[in-house]
């Protein structure tokens, strides 16, 4: 069986980053956030001189950015950007990397950095986005960062603003929140939480039927 990759982007505070773990999860997958940027991060700090050869290993050696990242803390908490977006080319050429090594040697759920967009010629990418209402947002945000309505208002809006800029430089151009990027656009405050997985994992098995045969064995 091939491998597959989901790849999950989400407006703040939506649950999409719940979503896309509990999908990982049942389907027996690993799901990656926080740790594609935290080892991106590493790596892009080496001599510039050094930048193709690392390149080739991590083409060479197969296991051998799954093994990175795993060894890397997962972040859970709900985590807004408070900076202006700044390009960081070398930086996103690890991300990309990483992005697409990773769909080579496993199948996974990715959040995030624009990897919609890096796998776009790649046949065995399930691509969703996620989005929900600022009244459903608001709530959760408080709740998960213990911080008033107006604080959580600031961070929906300059976090989405964030990811916005970012998908819009690295795609040259593209509109982040565009439903013609995605397989799919799902809306939690309607459909809620569970109803997301269920809808993912429902899509997943209908654009490639070969895992529903393996389900069924």
């Amino acid at each position: 069986m091939e491998n597959y990759t989901i790849t999950i982007a989400r407006g703040f505070g939506s649950g999409g980053k719940e979503i896309a773990s509990t999908v990982a999860k049942e389907l027996g997958i690993h799901c990656y956030e926080n740790r594609i940027l935290t080892l991106a991060s590493q790596l892009s700090g080496i001599d510039r001189q050094l930048f193709e050869e690392v390149n080739e290993k991590l083409h060479q050696k197969q296991s051998g950015i799954t093994s990175l990242l795993r060894g890397l803390p997962r972040r859970t908490e709900a985590t807004p950007e408070r900076r202006t977006f700044a390009s960081d080319d070398q930086l996103y050429d690890y991300i990309k990397q990483i992005i697409l090594e990773l769909s080579k040697t496993e199948s996974c759920v990715i959040v995030g950095k624009a990897a919609d967009w890096v796998l776009k010629d790649n046949p065995r990418v399930l691509s969703v986005y996620i989005e929900a209402p600022r009244s459903f947002c608001r709530p959760r945000i408080m709740k998960q960062m213990g911080v008033t309505a107006e604080t959580a208002d600031i961070s929906i809006t300059e976090t989405d603003k964030y990811r916005a800029d970012y998908y819009q430089y690295y795609t040259n151009g593209n509109y982040w929140t565009n439903p013609v990027n995605y397989d799919m656009t799902l809306n939690t405050a309607r459909l809620g939480i569970r109803g997301c997985v269920d809808m993912i994992k429902q899509a997943l098995f209908m654009k490639f039927s070969d895992l529903l045969e393996s389900e069924k064995k």
